[in-house]
């Protein structure tokens, strides 16, 4: 590899890793305006039921001689 390859390769990389990052900004900049201007559709519905912690009552509640099944 002489001189000349070298450089091309280096001035080739730099430019598509700055190419790469142009891209994901432009992507999360028309993220950001689609999730702040879009309103949902209702197509997909996320059913997911809330998580109840147990309570310090409940862990003191429980027979510690069985198995759980």
């Amino acid at each position: 590899m002489d001189m000349d390859q070298a450089a091309v390769f280096l001035a080739g990389s730099i430019l598509t890793m700055l190419g790469f990052i142009i891209v994901a900004i432009g992507i999360i900049i028309i993220n950001n305006l689609i999730d702040k201007y879009w309103k949902d559709l209702g197509w997909f519905k996320w059913h997911h039921e809330p998580t109840r912690f147990v309570t310090q009552d409940e862990l003191n509640s429980i027979d510690k001689s069985k198995e759980p099944k």
